[in-house]
């Protein structure tokens, strides 16, 4: 009977060793299972900015870093930034971050010629981060203000400016020329010369529409000379001679000489009657008669 206690002991005892050593398995397993988890958790403290929500960077403090996949040094920096992000709430900044390859509109506003590129932004003021790459170095920057000594970008500059705008959508046109090209190419299987052959057509079509409408609106806006309202002219000038132009100018000369002389005969003629009565009237009209008759004549 003690035989039979004494094994059944050791039986329980092996089974609740088996039960805890399976149980220390499991808890390994789960945690390890955990820790994937909690790291996609504290990265994902990166937010990702896209077209339909850059807007939310006009508002705030934010530092921004616009990056592609492909890219090497995108790639060293991302730990770096990441351990930046877990800093975000304790400086009250919000981090984020830009896919070049997907957001080629965000890549044309911002003016990005080089990977990676980090701005920041304060209140809609965006300054270019030139300082190095290091966790402590992006805190330090915020936490000391050291971007108040950049000055910022220029008003024509800003992405939300007309310029930009522009630029942004220049930029989301040729990728969908892009996407266009690769599906004639891929998909219908049209070759290469044929798919830049409707390109081409399309673009003379668009220009010949765009180059009627502009005539339309200059016609409209600047009308020619033939549709305009021609003045009433009362006299029309014939030439007979090749000097009358002449001729005419001096009959005008002539005119003036005979109506000043008019003027100041009547003047003269007022000043007679007023100091010597009406009996030199005659005799003044007389010869202003005679005055006028022999100015006429030359």
């Amino acid at each position: 009977m003690r035989s039979c206690e004494q094994s059944g002991g050791k039986m329980a005892a092996l089974e609740v060793g088996a039960f805890r050593r399976w149980m220390l398995t499991f808890t390994v397993l789960a945690v390890l299972r955990l820790v994937p988890l909690l790291q996609a958790e504290r990265r994902s403290v990166v937010k990702v900015i896209t077209d339909h929500n850059w807007r939310e960077i006009l508002e705030g403090e934010w530092m921004v870093e616009f990056y592609a996949p492909w890219c090497p040094a995108c790639q060293q920096l991302q730990s770096e930034w990441n351990a930046f992000a877990e800093w975000s709430d304790d400086l009250d900044v919000n981090v984020a971050k830009v896919d070049v390859t997907e957001q080629p509109g965000l890549s044309g506003r911002f003016i990005i010629t080089a990977l990676p590129t980090i701005y920041h932004c304060k209140d809609g003021e965006f300054r270019k981060y030139q300082g190095p790459r290091l966790k402590n170095d992006f805190i330090d920057f915020i936490d000391g203000k050291k971007w108040e000594a950049i000055e910022p970008m220029y008003s024509w500059l800003q992405p939300s400016s007309f310029l930009m705008t522009s630029m942004s959508a220049l930029f989301q046109l040729s990728m969908w020329i892009r996407h266009c090209h690769n599906y004639f190419t891929e998909d219908v299987g049209i070759p290469v010369w044929g798919s830049y052959s409707i390109f081409a057509l399309v673009t003379l079509f668009s220009g010949l529409v765009l180059g009627l409408i502009l005539v339309f609106v200059a016609d409209y806006v600047l009308p020619s000379r033939r549709y305009r309202h021609q003045p009433h002219c009362s006299q029309e000038i014939k030439l007979s001679k090749p000097g009358q132009f002449q001729d005419d100018d001096d009959e005008e000369n002539e005119d003036d000489l005979s109506s000043q002389a008019r003027k100041s005969s009547k003047i003269f003629e007022k000043y007679l009657v007023k100091n010597n009565g009406d009996h030199l009237l005659d005799t003044v009209r007389q010869r202003n008669l005679e005055y006028t008759s022999r100015t006429d004549d030359t």
